[in-house]
C-alpha cells in the first residue's frame, strides 16, 4: 500500500494536463484574436484553479467511498442530487462526443486531400456516426484495442501536433510574416478594427465563446481523488494544480496565437481551423505533403480521446444502476461485464445529436451549438460540486480531509464562491448565440440549448422521483476484459 501513497507532483501535474488539454479548442480561441488571452485567463483563474482545489478536498475526504461527484454531492444534499450530478457528468460527455469527432472529421478531410470536406455537414456527420459506433462495438467486445489506440493518443495526437503548431508559429513570426491577429476585427465592431486584448462587449453574444472555452478546461476534478496518494497533499497538490494550470495556459495560448497569426478570424473553421493553419504554415516552407500526415495524427488523437472516455463515465452510471438509482434493465451487462444497455442508449443519443450536422447549413454552428449544450450541463454539475463543498464544511466540519482548502471555512466559501461566480456567468452566457458565427435563427439556437438543458437535467430528477426499492441490485461489479 505504501507505493500507492507516492504519487509525485510531476505525475499529478501531467495527469491533470492530459485530462484537460485538447487541440479542438484552438480554432475557437483563435477566432477571438488577441482577446483570447482574456478568455484563457478568465477560465484559468475563475474556473480551473477553484475547481481543482475544491475537488481535491472532496476527493481526499471521500476516497474510502470511491470518491467522485456522486459521493460528494450525495453526502451534502442526498441521493437525488448525487444521482443528478453523476448523470450530468455522464450526459455531458455523451453530448461532447459529436464535437470532438467533428474535430476529427475536419482533420480527416485533409488526410483525404480535400479540405472542402471539412465544411460538408454530411461528411462530418457520417464520420461521427461511423467512428462512434465502431468504438462502441469494440468496447462491447471487451477488446483491448481501446487501450492500444489510446496509449499513445495523447502524445502523438495532442502533444506532438500542439508543439509543432507552436514551433511553426514562432518560425512564422521570426521570418517577419504578417500577423493576422494584429489586424483582426475579432470581437470588434465597426470602428474597432484593431487588435484588442479585451473583448469589445456589445452584448452577451459578443462573449458567447467564453462558455465554449471554459468547456476546454473542464474535467480537472477527475484526478482530484488522487490527492491523498501524495506524501504531503496540503503542499504538493496545490503545486501540481498551479503547474498544470501553467502548462495548460501556455499550450492553449501559444497554440491559439499560432493559428490566429496565420488565419483571419472570418476564415477560421471551428472544426478544421487547426488544419487550415497547418496547411498554410507547411505550404509556406514547401512541405505541404506533411499536411495529410498531421491530419491523421490529429484525428488519431481525437478518436483516441473518445475511446478512452467511452466506457468510463458510463461505468460510473452502471454503478448507480446497481445502487438502485436506475431501472434494472439499465444495469444489464454482457459476458465481458460491459454495460450493454447504457452504451446502446448513449449511442442513440449521440446519433441523434450527430444529425445536427446533416440539417444545419454551417458545420461550425453545429459544432458550437453542441459545445454550448455540453457546457451548460457540465456547469450545472460544477454548481452542485461547489455548493456541496461549502455545505460539507458546515455539516461535516470534523471529516478527515487529506487536503484542505487554505483559510478554513472562510477560505472554502471564498474559493468555491469565486468558482460559483465564474460558472454561473458562463452558464448564462452559454444561452446567447455568438455574434461572430452565422447562427441563422437566434431564437431556434437559444431554444435548442434551453431544451437540451431542461431535458437532460430534468430526466434524472424524474427518474429519481419514480424509482422503486426493488431497483437496487446486490451484485459485485464485473471486471471487463
Amino acid at each position: 500500500m505504501a507505493a500507492s501513497k507516492k504519487m509525485t507532483v510531476g505525475t499529478i501535474t501531467m495527469m491533470t494536463a492530459a485530462a484537460v488539454i485538447s487541440l479542438r479548442g484552438l480554432p475557437m480561441m483563435a477566432k477571438e484574436g488577441l482577446s483570447m488571452i482574456f478568455y484563457i485567463l478568465f477560465s484559468t483563474v475563475l474556473f480551473l484553479i477553484p475547481a481543482s482545489l475544491v475537488a481535491a478536498e472532496l476527493g481526499g475526504a471521500f476516497s474510502d467511498k470511491g470518491g467522485g461527484v456522486y459521493t460528494w454531492v450525495k453526502e451534502a444534499f442526498g441521493s437525488r442530487w448525487g444521482f443528478t450530478a453523476i448523470w450530468l457528468q455522464w450526459i455531458q460527455n455523451v453530448v461532447w462526443y459529436p464535437t470532438v469527432l467533428g474535430f476529427a472529421a475536419g482533420a480527416l478531410a485533409y488526410l483525404f486531400l480535400d479540405p472542402t470536406l471539412a465544411d460538408n455537414g454530411y461528411f462530418t456527420g457520417s464520420v461521427i456516426l461511423l467512428v462512434y459506433w465502431l468504438s462502441t462495438f469494440l468496447t462491447l467486445a471487451g477488446s483491448t484495442t481501446a487501450a492500444r489506440i489510446t496509449k499513445y493518443g495523447f502524445l502523438l495526437g495532442t502533444v506532438l501536433p500542439g508543439l509543432l503548431i507552436i514551433v511553426l508559429g514562432l518560425l512564422w513570426v521570426d521570418q517577419g510574416n504578417p500577423l493576422q491577429f494584429l489586424h483582426s476585427t475579432a470581437g470588434a465592431v465597426a470602428g474597432h478594427p484593431h487588435a484588442r486584448l479585451m473583448p469589445h462587449i456589445t452584448g452577451l453574444g459578443s462573449v458567447a465563446f467564453l462558455a465554449g472555452i471554459i468547456l476546454l478546461f473542464a474535467g480537472v476534478e477527475v484526478h482530484a481523488v488522487h490527492a491523498n496518494q501524495m506524501a504531503d497533499p496540503a503542499k504538493q497538490f496545490p503545486l501540481s494544480m498551479f503547474l498544470a494550470a501553467l502548462i495548460i495556459f501556455l499550450l492553449f495560448t501559444l497554440g491559439s496565437l499560432a493559428v490566429a497569426a496565420v488565419l483571419k478570424p472570418e476564415e477560421i473553421s471551428l472544426t478544421a481551423g487547426l488544419m487550415q493553419a497547418f496547411h498554410s504554415l507547411l505550404t509556406k516552407w514547401n512541405i505541404a505533403w506533411l499536411t495529410p500526415v498531421v491530419g491523421l495524427f490529429v484525428a488519431y488523437g481525437a478518436m483516441g480521446g473518445v475511446m478512452s472516455w467511452l466506457g468510463g463515465p458510463s461505468r460510473g452510471l452502471l454503478e448507480t444502476a446497481n445502487n438502485g438509482e436506475l431501472p434494472p434493465f439499465m444495469a444489464k451487462v454482457n459476458a465481458k461485464g460491459v454495460q450493454v444497455t447504457i452504451l446502446m442508449i448513449q449511442g442513440v443519443i449521440v446519433s441523434v445529436l450527430a444529425c445536427l450536422y446533416f440539417i444545419m447549413s454551417d458545420v461550425s454552428v453545429a459544432f458550437f451549438l453542441l459545445s454550448a449544450i455540453t457546457i451548460t450541463l457540465y456547469l450545472v454539475m460544477y454548481i452542485l460540486m461547489y455548493a456541496s463543498a461549502i455545505r460539507l464544511r458546515f455539516t461535516q466540519p470534523h471529516l478527515p480531509r487529506s487536503y484542505k482548502v487554505p483559510g478554513g471555512t472562510f477560505g472554502m466559501c471564498l474559493l468555491a464562491g469565486v468558482g460559483l461566480l465564474g460558472v454561473s456567468f458562463a452558464l448564462v452566457v452559454g444561452f446567447f448565440p455568438p455574434s461572430n458565427l452565422p447562427v441563422g435563427n437566434p431564437a431556434l439556437y437559444v431554444g435548442l440549448v434551453a431544451a437540451g438543458m431542461v431535458v437532460f437535467v430534468g430526466l434524472p430528477l424524474v427518474i429519481n422521483a419514480i424509482k422503486k426499492p426493488d431497483w437496487k441490485r446486490d451484485v459485485a461489479p464485473a471486471n471487463p476484459e
